[in-house]
């Protein structure tokens, strides 16, 4: 069979290194990718899988599920915590890196296992899991007692794969507390598992009586199935604002057509665009990472192709737990007269001081 498997019937998430064989998307001149698979989780949705093109060896969904032997290449440069969040884990389940927010890791199981995610030696059945009851308790309780905090941001792992049940008493207790404005939460579901977007789950994210984002992780413009919008238009529709993130990657979105397609896609689905990331330096992951200076000219190459609306902030997490730099090339640099400013198309223009 030739294509995206678009009718692929199966409804199990495939988990094992033996069933992506039995789906036809792993072949036997793999390597030794049960290694990589006791190492690091693995999981495909059915809608994911129904994506992948089974001819194609770069094919750039499989290139984000399906595990490779290079990711048993670990450099030293990489960290088994990129971003360090640990050093900003005051309580369990919470990182304050920023005064004004916090993340709140409720759970570290996510529907899908991408191969270059940075907490991937925290996520999957063999993870951090799911906090306690008495964990919870102590990180809302931490965020009741800071009232800088502005924003709760549910990460993981991925939050919408918690039961609407829970869910709502999350979102229930972060409404009791006043300081607490903005409720984000990031998440695959809403492409890689639409129908789990259903009635019960909204109402879940509504018990906060707060602001509720949702940011949908997506790095290629196929993952926006005619499911996943609709999907989108049920969290939008029910007065839920979206953005995206996407990380940078190498084989999947790294040229100007890929990313102009995925950026208009977001806008075309009522979500805003908002962090591409450079990619972070997580074990085993070399192989889809580029230059900062080769993200950046693809970068300014968007400047002229795509709208406004469809630009995306470029930004890299700086390693040790320093937080996000903006790091897209500047557009204007200083001279003894003024400023030089650069065009979309490459000219270059002068500007006064003030």
């Amino acid at each position: 069979m030739s294509g995206p498997r678009a009718g692929l019937g199966s409804s199990v998430v495939l988990k094992s290194i033996s069933q992506l064989r039995d789906a036809g998307l792993l072949d036997e001149q793999a390597g030794d990718v049960e290694a990589v698979a006791r190492r690091y989780a693995v999981a495909v949705t059915p809608a994911m899988a129904a994506l992948i093109d089974p001819d194609d060896p770069r094919d750039p969904i499989a290139l984000q599920f399906i595990p490779d032997i290079a990711e048993l290449d670990h450099r030293p440069e990489e960290r088994a915590d990129p971003i360090g969040d640990a050093a900003h884990s005051p309580v369990e389940g919470i990182v304050h890196r920023y005064p004004d927010r916090v993340l709140l890791k409720a759970v570290h199981v996510c529907p899908v296992y991408c191969r270059f995610c940075f907490r991937r030696e925290m996520v999957g059945p063999d993870g951090l899991g799911t906090l306690t009851a008495d964990a919870l308790d102590a990180a809302i309780a931490y965020i009741a007692d800071h009232a800088e905090i502005w924003e709760v941001i549910l990460t993981g792992g991925d939050p919408l794969v918690l039961s609407p049940r829970r869910l709502a008493d999350i979102m229930g207790r972060l409404a009791a507390i006043d300081h607490v404005k903005i409720v984000r939460l990031h998440s695959r579901v809403p492409a890689v598992d639409p129908l789990r977007i259903d009635a019960a789950l909204i109402a879940a994210l509504k018990a906060s009586r707060k602001t509720v984002y949702v940011a949908l992780h997506a790095n290629h413009p196929r993952e926006l199935t005619p499911e996943a919008r609709d999907a989108c238009a049920r969290l939008v529709d029910a007065g839920i604002v979206m953005i995206s993130q996407t990380v940078l990657l190498k084989g999947v979105n790294d040229d100007v057509a890929t990313l102009s397609a995925l950026m208009r896609a977001f806008v075309e689905t009522r979500i805003k665009p908002y962090y591409l990331h450079h990619p972070d330096l997580a074990p085993g992951t070399a192989h889809f990472r580029l230059s900062v200076e080769e993200g950046q000219a693809l970068v300014a190459a968007l400047r002229g192709t795509i709208s406004g609306l469809c630009q995306p902030t470029y930004v890299l997490d700086i390693p040790g737990g320093h937080g996000k730099a903006v790091i897209a090339a500047p557009s204007i640099e200083r001279t003894d007269q003024g400023h030089r400013v650069e065009d979309f198309r490459g000219g270059i223009h002068d500007y006064p001081p003030r």
